[in-house]
């Protein structure tokens, strides 16, 4: 988000995600904005939308790096995220995480199998990510400091019902 005059949500989304950025526009129109724009970018599209209301609906945003300021979910934020956990972890993955076939040689036989990841540099978004992956019973555990994964077959389950493919 920017400010000139007016406050300006700004989305961009990879030109190899048609759905997202359809999901992206119909998400602006639903919660505020009259009219959403579509920039073309080299590579990716700029979801915009201008409004007056968009700092109010999303407290966390300011100045600097997130993972250098603290990012916590308004008492109202919280409440919508414990009444839909999977609609929070599909915009989380969707926008930094992945779902792909793991591989792994043992004793010289391979397997593959679906594993999710999630990489974010901010350990409050990360927290927020367990968070809602615990209210959902899924199970994950960090591979790295920065990075989550989700690989139990009943797990990813889980998570494909909620979050999906991006396309």
């Amino acid at each position: 988000m920017t400010s000139a005059r007016i406050p300006v949500l700004r989305i961009y989304c990879s030109d190899a995600w048609p759905t997202l950025i359809s999901l992206c526009d119909k998400a602006m129109r639903a919660v505020l904005a009259a009219s959403v724009q579509r920039v073309q970018k080299q590579g990716c599209v700029g979801v915009q939308s201008y409004g007056t209301h968009w700092p109010c609906l999303l407290p966390q945003h300011g100045p600097g790096k997130k993972h250098e300021r603290p990012i916590t979910l308004a008492d109202w934020q919280e409440r919508i995220v414990r009444a839909v956990p999977g609609d929070f972890l599909c915009g989380l993955f969707h926008s930094d995480g992945a779902r792909f076939a793991n591989r792994v040689t043992v004793r010289d036989k391979v397997y593959v199998y679906p594993r999710y990841m999630f990489v974010n540099e901010s350990t409050d978004i990360m927290g927020l990510c367990q968070w809602a992956l615990d209210l959902l019973g899924v199970a994950w555990r960090m591979n790295r400091r920065n990075s989550l994964s989700v690989a139990r077959r009943e797990a990813v389950a889980a998570l494909d019902r909620h979050v999906g493919p991006k396309s």
